[in-house]
């Protein structure tokens, strides 16, 4: 199970690897302050990495609220 997770991640790193080199026009980036130049592959991968952080820090919070909850529920069958 170990060893098909690691070939996954492998065989994605190299597609993204491939996607990057192969989106390498320059595009204007206009972000609040920062104005620049960026290579279209990365800004796509780094709107794609923000992305999956903010799923993941949405995805913890609700987690810790069902527990919060759970435990809430568990105090109060046991009085």
């Amino acid at each position: 199970m170990l060893w098909t997770a690691t070939v996954g991640a492998l065989v994605l790193l190299i597609l993204l690897i491939v996607f990057i080199a192969q989106n390498q026009h320059t595009v204007p980036l206009h972000y609040f302050a920062f104005d620049g130049q960026v290579s279209l592959g990365l800004a796509l991968f780094i709107a794609a990495v923000i992305g999956g952080v903010l799923v993941a820090i949405a995805g913890a919070a609700r987690i810790i609220q069902l527990r919060l909850q759970a435990r809430f529920e568990q105090h109060r069958r046991a009085r």
